[in-house]
């Protein structure tokens, strides 16, 4: 939620902001109208609670007729309380809808326009020279690594396989993340991936893109799309303690999106699936904190896309493609050579106060006030970057060479090889046998 102070004395900030959106400044006016009509209604209400008991010691003190009309007049006034209580819970119900359809403020610097208007800031590292580049798909089950076939029979479209090299690969690669966050100062954590509705709203999640996420109805809880929801929701109605610095946390989680409306887009391989795993960054900090953590986080997943010998792109996201609950992000994104273009891998965005207020997470300041903390997050490593590992590192013979900081995690191999003993089984034999 946005600060409604700052809306008071500023409102023209948010309409500018959700003109860069790209979304009608009339939300804010929305907001701003929900808040004068919560407040009068809290004043009315008040005004008439106080009232209530100054003639309760009134009648205490009354005799005869003075004290029958008083009586008469408490009636009154009891039934009136009860009318404006329930007009101020209205208003605050009213309140909370407005307030929940706004989103962050976009911060200074920010490129206006959607999703094909952002800015690159730069480019690492040289692009491969392959003739004739395989995808990361047909690379993947020449390797007998990645099965969307059986994925598809056993679960559905969108599901998949990781098997012999490309389970160690992914679990390598996840846990070179893990081990370069403890490095870092992060808590390593393994989080839930079912949550409840206030944390799914509180992180923002239940907006524009809420036909996204899973929903189990009979318990009311959600399929996390991403660690960041449980853990933004970990210090939820909590006080901390950030005096020595923020709090960092990487999360550890399977991860579930629907990508409702997609269909027809990347649908080959594993570039858009229903569920993968992912390595998330999530900080807490003093708002004061936020830009500097937020550069942090983009230099953590810059170290991590070196460590896989990757080239690589950072975008500056415009503001009509932040989603609602961030002020700025920054993609990386990996070239991947089969389609001779760079596709997103790492998201950090910097939440500021946003996703902290609804989920009342707060520190004291120097005064020891309670104030509202400020959340980032960032992808550390996630089971897309099996697409540009493979791509990257594929050689003529289709082999891939292995980097140097995966080796270990594939039991010191630096190539791997299509197995050549035994042909692999496929689909129509099986479904014969039986």
């Amino acid at each position: 939620m946005i600060d409604l102070r700052l809306l008071r004395e500023d409102p023209d900030l948010f309409r500018a902001s959700q003109r860069l959106r790209g979304e009608s400044p009339s939300k804010v006016d929305d907001l701003l109208r929900a808040d004068e009509e919560r407040r009068a209604a809290t004043q009315r209400f008040e005004a008439v609670r106080a009232e209530q008991k100054s003639l309760g010691g009134e009648v205490s003190r009354a005799k005869g007729d003075e004290r029958a009309a008083l009586l008469a007049r408490t009636k009154e006034l009891s039934a009136t309380v009860k009318e404006m209580q329930a007009a101020t819970t209205r208003a605050d119900q009213a309140l909370r809808q407005a307030h929940l359809a706004v989103p962050n403020l976009v911060q200074d610097g920010v490129p206006p326009g959607g999703e094909d208007d952002f800015v690159v800031l730069r480019e690492v590292g040289d692009l491969p020279q392959i003739e004739n580049p395989k995808d990361h798909l047909e690379i993947g089950e020449a390797l007998r690594a990645i099965d969307t076939e059986r994925g598809a029979k056993v679960s559905g479209s969108r599901f998949y396989f990781l098997t012999g090299v490309g389970a160690l690969l992914q679990l390598g690669m996840l846990q070179l993340a893990i081990a370069q966050a403890v490095e870092h100062g992060f808590i390593p954590s393994i989080t839930p991936a079912l949550v409840k509705p206030e944390a799914m709203e509180g992180t923002g999640f239940l907006g524009a893109h809420a036909s996204e996420i899973y929903r189990l109805e009979a318990d009311d809880l959600y399929l996390v799309g991403t660690s960041e929801v449980a853990l933004a929701a970990y210090h939820s109605n909590e006080i901390l303690d950030l005096d020595n610095g923020p709090e960092r946390f990487a999360g550890w989680s399977s991860c579930f999106r629907r990508e409702a409306g997609s269909h027809g887009r990347d649908v080959r391989g594993i570039l858009r699936v229903h569920q993968f795993d992912k390595v998330e960054m999530f900080s807490f900090c003093k708002p004061e904190d936020a830009a500097d953590e937020h550069q942090r986080l983009l230099a953590m997943e810059e170290e991590m896309l070196a460590k896989v010998e990757i080239p690589y792109r950072v975008i500056d996201v415009a503001a009509g493609d932040l989603g609602s609950s961030a002020t700025r992000k920054f993609d990386c994104e990996a070239w991947v050579p089969s389609q001779g273009r760079y596709r997103e891998v790492t998201s950090t965005s910097n939440c500021t106060t946003f996703q902290a207020r609804r989920l009342n997470i707060r520190y004291r300041d120097e005064d020891g006030k309670p104030q509202t903390a400020a959340t980032l997050n960032g992808t550390l490593a996630t089971t897309r970057w099996l697409i540009p590992i493979l791509e990257n590192h594929q050689q003529p013979d289709g082999s891939v060479r292995v980097p140097k900081a995966l080796q270990p995690y594939l039991g010191g191999r630096d190539v791997l090889e299509p197995p050549s003993n035994r042909p692999a089984a496929t689909l129509k034999r099986t479904e014969d046998r039986r």
